[in-house]
């Protein structure tokens, strides 16, 4: 026997609600997609650069009221109630609208990656800037059936719908190799004073923070019971004022923070960063290797002061991600090059490409990693370039670096943009990268920063000191949203471990930022140049860099108890 959608905990009555409120609740078919689209495209817009956070609060509340109205969008005509299932895929795809509308608003720069080869790949433009998108969407989507499966009356839905969005973008990151961009706590994380809430309850707990807050303004809409003679009850502003309090609380937690949070520099430690901007001019081909080498080599050596004497006072240069267009380890005559320039103490640390392997071997075949090598001086007067450590990436690219399934993608006309024979290999395992005279290196290569509690090495839980560092080339998507968001979210990183951050990027952005998130140094999105600056000192550990394994069970588990209190009273006190 099937069961009955009465079976599920009913949403608040419509009766006595907001007129806009009530029309969001009642919407069916076309209209109740285009209201979840525009709700979550509304929402995007509190991601870099606009960074916009009181976008959520519609975005949110619109979500909440949709979810209220699932079970009555598939009433019968005869105004009969339907079952469970109907009801369940209602919520379901108004979360995948609203999913829909968000990734597409967030993500409509993937589209320009596709123009770069246009002749071989403008044809799949599509399905990069819908189709992933509406992947995405169906996280979204389990978010909003999963919520209303456990939907209450008042403020526990909130609650339950926070939940429910904490545990979708948790799997978000994990799933398929995970893909966790724009993940909604950046609605907070990107405003710098509230992001210093990361270095308590990181990215996920500032995503449930993110729904608690912005979503109870739906609450607005409810009113008490109806009175004995008819008159409808008052508007409940309860809920709306403690979330507008939790917001300013954590603003002045930030504020204040940021007031005391003096950073020091590390000694002995002059940085240098190049970006080169040379990505998409038609230059970067092995035949033009000498001549980029020259470029890199030559605006590395850069006055950029009276005060500074190019590489000449330089310990520590830094050059973005794949900066080559060959195997520079395998190069002995740029290796020496790259040697003469740092002279007798300085060090280079750089993306490149590294292959392991033999070309054409059956027994040893290549295989091909993206890596960031640190560079230094041989010992004696003529001592050439080595390689002193290695950090092959992780966390590939699908797509970008690897292609799954690529026998079947490749009959489909389907490659990945890096043409590396066969993609890249993954690294196995994140490892501290070490640098003479600098403190431990955690590395990220690309968006491998956007992983929250993902780029310490295991065994590592905290780091008392040491520093972040990002190479990356965000070349691939031109001057549209995507390197601010992914500066924004490597920023995240610093916060939430305490830890400075050097980022190194090819056409920007570029940047030196302190443990609190600051930037101190910055190079802008296509611009050639080199950035000066000191190394900031680690702060003392944060909450999040001792427990960051525990925040989601812990956030979850405090949301559950939330739930189980508002449905079945628990801890109330008996009459």
């Amino acid at each position: 026997m099937p069961m009955e959608s009465a079976a599920l905990p009913r949403p608040t009555s419509p009766a006595g609600t907001s007129p806009l409120s009530h029309r969001i609740v009642l919407a069916t078919g076309w209209s109740r997609a285009v209201l979840a689209f525009l709700a979550g495209a509304c929402g995007a817009l509190a991601m870099a650069p606009v960074g916009f956070f009181p976008a959520m609060v519609p975005s949110l509340t619109v979500a909440v009221w949709l979810i209220d109205g699932s079970d009555r969008a598939t009433l019968s005509r005869s105004g009969a109630r339907r079952h469970l299932w109907p009801t369940l895929r209602c919520a379901f795809g108004a979360g995948w609208w609203w999913g829909l509308g968000y990734f597409v608003a967030g993500l409509y720069w993937l589209g320009a990656a596709f123009l770069v080869d246009a002749d071989k790949t403008a044809w799949l433009m599509p399905f990069g800037v819908l189709g992933l998108p509406a992947v995405l969407a169906v996280y979204m989507g389990l978010a909003f059936a999963v919520a209303r499966a456990g939907w209450m009356a008042g403020t526990g839905r909130v609650a339950v719908l926070a939940l429910a969005l904490l545990i979708t973008e948790l799997l978000r990151g994990v799933l398929f190799t995970g893909f966790p961009w724009n993940d909604l706590g950046m609605a907070l994380g990107t405003d710098l004073v509230l992001a210093q809430g990361a270095a308590i309850v990181g990215l996920h707990g500032l995503t449930a923070l993110t729904v608690l807050i912005f979503a109870t303004p739906a609450t607005l809409a409810d009113r008490r019971a109806t009175a004995a003679d008819g008159t409808p009850g008052r508007v409940v502003l309860l809920p709306t004022v403690l979330a507008a309090a939790a917001l300013a609380g954590l603003a002045g937690f930030g504020a204040l923070r940021l007031e005391q949070g003096h950073v020091g520099a590390v000694p002995g430690v002059k940085l240098r960063i190049m970006q080169p901007d040379v990505f998409g001019d038609g230059s970067f081909t092995y035949e033009n290797r000498d001549a980029l080498l020259h470029k890199y080599l030559a605006l590395s050596d850069r006055a950029t002061s009276d005060e500074t004497g190019g590489l000449a006072d330089v310990t520590h240069l830094i050059w973005p991600e794949s900066p080559f267009p060959f195997i520079l380890s395998r190069d002995p005559d740029a290796m020496d090059a790259i040697a003469r320039a740092l002279g007798k103490d300085g060090v280079l640390v750089t993306g490149a490409a590294r292959v392991d392997g033999t070309p054409g071997s059956a027994t040893h075949p290549p295989r091909y990693f993206n890596a960031i090598q640190v560079i230094g001086r041989q010992p004696g007067p003529d001592g050439g370039g080595a390689v002193g450590d290695t950090y092959d990436k992780v966390h590939l690219v699908p797509f970008g670096e690897y292609t799954p399934f690529m026998a079947v993608m490749e009959r489909l006309g389907i490659s990945q943009f890096v043409p590396i024979p066969g993609g890249f290999t993954p690294g196995q395992r994140h490892r501290l990268l070490h640098v003479p005279g600098l403190p431990p290196v955690v590395p990220a290569v690309c968006y491998e920063a956007i992983f929250s509690g993902g780029i310490l090495p295991p065994e590592e839980a905290r780091l008392d000191e040491g520093v972040i560092l990002n190479v990356s080339d965000d070349g691939w998507f031109g001057h549209t949203a995507g390197p601010y968001q992914h500066l924004a979210q490597a920023r995240l990183r610093a916060i939430e471990q305490g830890l400075p951050l050097i980022r190194a990027a090819n056409t920007g952005i570029s940047a030196i930022i302190d443990p609190y998130g600051r930037i101190l140094e910055e190079l802008p999105l296509g611009e050639a140049g080199v950035l000066d600056g000191f190394l900031p000192k680690t702060v003392a550990p944060t909450i999040f860099s001792e427990i960051n394994k525990f925040i989601p069970i812990i956030v979850a588990s405090l949301l559950l108890t939330h739930i189980f209190n508002m449905r079945y009273g628990i801890g109330r006190r008996r009459a």
